[in-house]
């Protein structure tokens, strides 16, 4: 992204007035800077997520004269990752969830409602709930909103009947609910999409988590996988697994097989894939295709159904002065998940800073690695680091755990993914 330009630079010295909830009903106005002679830069977030919040935080750590206001409707943040671990039991929905009472401290404006529409000639972001925030930088952490009409016959409505659970909370406490619900000798069917979608091999940990249930509390139970694909990530891994220990509770079914869920009958529970097989359940996960969430689009954002960003500070390469990260960006093979975006949100605030302040700019390093639970202490992990190419994101290194990893490996992998889960909810919500 460029130094600023005459014109926003003035900007920038000129009067600041944003607005903010207040504790009661209906907006307040509130001066965004009260320094003598001078106004300060603004930033507004949109998206109280692993990106969005992480950028907030480091934002206001490292550059104190900056004012950020972050925009998230949920007083509560519950993390879609590690939700697989409630659906198997292994976690409670509690500890999934948190407060944005850390980044309130160090100084975060923290407005809980729905960004409606932004005006990026005026540099505005509208409120629901009424008024509108001025900016000089926006950053949209917005996530994915999920393409209900992708699967002919899925809605939001039947989404409570066939729970999606890709975004926590209430869809994961659903589908969690359905299983302790179903009959021992039920049937269980995850649909998977085709890529790009959030977390890539969450449908898979999701699978043996909950065939890890069934073994233990409904052994006469299966599972079926309707994969749109026919290669996933950590295939082999997943696979040894299943086959060692969970043989009678999981079947995958490849997409070239059957092309995929392409229709969903709610009323019969049942589902249709793309050459016609129909298939019924008691229990059904309809994991549709994604897309960036719809602020992204309303703001100019979207090429499709992703945002485009150049690959040194994910400044959006269709609209000047916003940023775009997270699951809503087009990262190229860098995977749409909470490491990433955590990764991704250091170099955002890093840029933004050096823009507004002068700071020093350091040279992009990104980096991912994610864990799946495949039973009590047992986790495999992957990662990679990234670098910033001329047009996109390129990998540098990668790494991927053993098949037939000794036992010991498996366990320190599960305990490094809970210091892990620790360790980027107190970046994103600036705890301790």
């Amino acid at each position: 992204m460029a130094d600023l330009d005459r014109r926003s630079f003035n900007r920038l010295l000129g009067t600041v007035v944003a607005a903010g909830l207040t504790s009661g009903v209906g907006i307040t106005q509130f001066a965004s800077a009260k320094g003598k002679g001078k106004a300060r830069a603004r930033v507004v977030i949109v998206g109280g997520g692993a990106g969005g919040a992480s950028v907030a935080h480091h934002i206001k750590k490292n550059s104190k004269k900056i004012d950020v206001t972050l925009i998230e409707p949920s007083a509560t943040y519950t993390s879609c990752f590690f939700s697989n671990h409630f659906i198997g039991g292994f976690r409670s929905m509690n500890s999934l969830r948190h407060n944005y009472d850390g980044l309130k401290k160090i100084g975060v404006n923290v407005i809980h409602d729905f960004a409606n529409d932004i005006d990026p000639e005026k540099k505005t972001v509208s409120l629901k709930a009424g008024g509108d925030i001025s900016y000089d930088k926006l950053v949209l952490s917005p996530g994915i909103d999920i393409n209900y009409e992708a699967v002919e016959g899925y809605s939001e409505d039947v989404a409570k009947i066939m729970p999606h659970a890709w975004v926590a909370g209430a869809q994961a406490e659903n589908l969690r609910q359905q299983l302790l619900d179903m009959k021992d000798g039920g049937i269980v069917v995850i649909s998977a999409p085709g890529n790009p979608y959030r977390c890539p091999s969450a449908p898979y940990e999701r699978a043996t988590l909950i065939a890890h249930y069934l073994k233990h509390y409904k052994p006469a139970s299966k599972l079926i996988i309707l994969d749109s694909k026919s290669l996933f990530p950590q295939m082999e891994l997943f696979e040894e697994v299943w086959n060692a220990e969970y043989k009678d509770y999981v079947e995958w079914i490849p997409g070239d097989k059957h092309g995929g869920v392409v229709k969903v009958i709610a009323n019969e529970m049942s589902v249709v894939t793309r050459n016609g097989d129909k298939m019924k359940a008691d229990v059904v996960n309809i994991i549709p295709p994604q897309r960036a969430s719809v602020i992204a689009a309303r703001a100019g954002c979207t090429d499709g159904d992703w945002c485009p960003i150049m690959p040194d500070s994910f400044a959006s390469k269709l609209v000047p002065d916003i940023f775009v990260l997270g699951d809503a960006a087009t990262a190229n093979n860098m995977p749409k998940s909470a490491s990433s975006a955590n990764s991704q949100a250091q170099i955002v605030a890093n840029a933004i800073a050096a823009q507004l302040t002068g700071r020093k700019l350091f040279p992009p390093r990104y980096r991912d690695t994610s864990w799946s639970l495949l039973s009590t202490n047992n986790a495999i992990k992957s990662g990679a680091s990234y670098t910033a190419g001329k047009e996109l994101v390129e990998q540098r290194t990668s790494f991927i755990s053993d098949v037939k990893e000794d036992k010991r490996v498996r366990a320190n992998n599960f305990k490094e993914s809970l210091k892990w889960y620790d360790e980027i909810t107190g970046d994103m919500f600036a705890k301790g």
